[in-house]
């Protein structure tokens, strides 16, 4: 995998950094895209080669990584990949990883136990990962002295004592990743809108999950988002109808992508999705008649 290091962004006078866990060819387009079309490489190929799809294989770069956020006050990680020794075989890119993640995040000059926010824009597998470490046979929470900020929605539908008819690997990943953060009185559920600070809002984006939240960054007149897995890919940007196969509620998704894609767009804001090839980052902008990314 390749990877791209000491990548940080600032918003006023707030710190953005990228904590990698994998990246690299993933997916063939027409297997992450529901309505994938190839006649759109003749118009984005240009740009989406190398660093975002590699024509060679037909297939699409990804990125699993974490932000790291750095304000006067608070260090925030949003999102924690997928961790280490955790069994997903039904995953075979996530399975029984053995990523230097915490090594990366120690040389972007943060220890586990300086983190005071998780935000986990929602529970998939590649985003609760490392909320755990295996320690002595039991999972513990990673980040000992932070709150993990989880969206009550999202907590009630994975949840196996209340969902049981879930598949068996979500319900490993609820098991592995988040009860241990609950039985360690580490949780802070919101209702899809909360106020972490006067600089830290969530906001409600479902669609590709029940609960998937956003988070706000709003630094002076600058503004970062957060978007988790409202994009995939920027060619979602141009196609905001393309929705990925992982999408729950097709619909709402496409609602909360316009949504996101409209905010950014007007709040000239900085968007930090969960997926991205490099530069892994960038803003919004429009003619009028459809979305366009600025890298």
């Amino acid at each position: 995998m390749k990877m791209h290091t000491g990548t940080t962004w600032k918003i006023g006078q707030v710190t953005v950094t990228r904590i990698e866990e994998l990246l690299g060819p993933s997916f063939r387009p027409e297997d992450l895209f529901d309505f994938w079309d190839p006649a759109v490489l003749e118009e984005h190929g240009h740009w989406m080669a190398p660093d975002f799809y590699q024509p060679s294989t037909n297939q699409i770069i990804m990125s699993v990584h974490s932000w790291l956020i750095r304000t006067p006050h608070h260090i925030i990680l949003v999102d924690t990949c997928c961790g280490n020794q955790k069994h997903r075989p039904e995953s075979p890119h996530f399975h029984q990883l053995n990523e230097p993640y915490l090594h990366r995040l120690r040389s972007a000059g943060v220890e586990p136990e300086d983190v005071d926010y998780v935000l986990c824009t929602h529970l998939h597998v590649d985003h609760v990962g490392w909320n755990t470490r295996l320690v002595d046979g039991r999972w513990v929470p990673t980040f000992p002295n932070a709150k993990y900020v989880f969206s009550r929605e999202e907590l009630n539908f994975w949840d196996p004592s209340k969902n049981p008819h879930l598949p068996e690997e979500p319900g490993d990943v609820f098991t592995d990743s988040v009860l241990p953060v609950i039985a360690a009185n580490q949780a802070h559920v919101v209702s899809m809108t909360d106020q972490l600070s006067d600089t830290l809002l969530i906001e409600p984006t479902p669609g590709h999950s029940p609960g998937h939240i956003m988070l706000r960054l709003i630094s002076g007149r600058d503004e970062g988002v957060f978007i988790g897995d409202v994009l995939h890919h920027p060619i979602q940007i141009y196609q905001p109808e393309w929705n990925s196969r992982f999408c729950m509620d097709p619909g709402q998704a496409i609602a909360s992508r316009k949504y996101v894609l409209s905010h950014c767009t007007e709040r000239n804001a900085q968007v930090f999705p969960a997926h991205f090839g490099a530069p892994h980052t960038g803003r919004i902008r429009s003619n009028g008649k459809s979305f366009l990314f600025d890298y």
